[in-house]
């Protein structure tokens, strides 16, 4: 997670305070009947992910569950989310993005996953450098393997109301356009704004996993390790957590959406 370009944290957007609560969602999510999503035409899974840490929030069971069953998995770090607070008086930019890396370095290891491409675009500005993204991850899904179909790209949703979240959306489409890998999208801010069956979501297009005892476990062990997110880094106002209670609640529920 990180902040906006503009300042605002993901809990204090105008308008929308702290977002749908998760009681909401998890009571209009068991009254629904989405289809499973299954892996059986999946060879290899790159997961790409804006800012350290959502690849873990928004699929970390989709990626344990991969992982544990032997699919290949590779997770490309776009920016080392330098900016989450970007006016600490306690860490750099420089000091943050150390943190942050060491942070997904751990929560990955605990997912199963030890191998990542770090691109180092800036925190903030992925949309600036796009063409840039998409000629790395054609590159990417071309090393990984044939048939290019059977490779997946899952990446944030190219609607998801962070200007980050969705230029990488939008890279990943393109780089399976060019290549027929298949892309799957996941909402993380998604969770915040949207309401149950609001029409600027595509629900048609949803897949559904559901976590393990086990995988629910991983998830959460990966997650705790964001320790720069989820605490204050000092008592001041500008260090407080990216990531509160009330956010986490949205992300860690025992199922996670992808659209297919």
């Amino acid at each position: 997670m990180t902040q906006l370009a503009n300042g605002h944290r993901f809990a204090d957007i105008p308008g929308t305070g702290r977002g749908t609560p998760e009681t909401t969602w998890r009571k209009w999510l068991a009254a629904e009947q989405f289809p499973l999503l299954a892996t059986g035409d999946c060879d290899r899974l790159i997961v790409v992910a804006p800012h350290p840490d959502d690849e873990v929030l928004g699929a970390g069971t989709i990626i344990a569950s991969a992982a544990a069953a032997g699919i290949p998995v590779l997770i490309v770090a776009v920016t080392d989310g330098e900016a989450s607070h970007p006016d600490s008086p306690t860490l750099s930019r420089a000091e943050l993005a150390v943190t942050r890396i060491d942070e997904s370095r751990r929560a990955a290891a605990l997912l199963g996953v030890t191998k990542a491409v770090r691109l180092r675009l800036p925190d903030g500005a992925i949309g600036q450098h796009e063409a840039n993204l998409v000629a790395r991850l054609v590159n990417t899904i071309a090393q990984a393997g044939e048939p290019a179909e059977r490779t997946w790209v899952l990446a944030t949703w190219r609607g998801d109301g962070h200007p980050d979240h969705e230029a990488t959306g939008r890279a990943a489409a393109s780089a399976c356009t060019a290549t027929g890998a298949r892309l799957l999208e996941f909402p993380v801010w998604m969770w915040h704004w949207a309401r149950p069956g609001d029409h600027a979501v595509p629900w048609s297009r949803v897949r559904v996993h559901t976590a393990s005892a086990a995988e629910m476990e991983r998830k959460n062990r990966a997650v705790a390790e964001f320790r720069s997110q989820i605490h204050p880094l000092s008592q001041d106002p500008r260090d407080a957590p990216i990531l509160p209670p009330w956010v986490l609640a949205r992300l860690t529920r025992a199922t996670e959406t992808v659209f297919w």
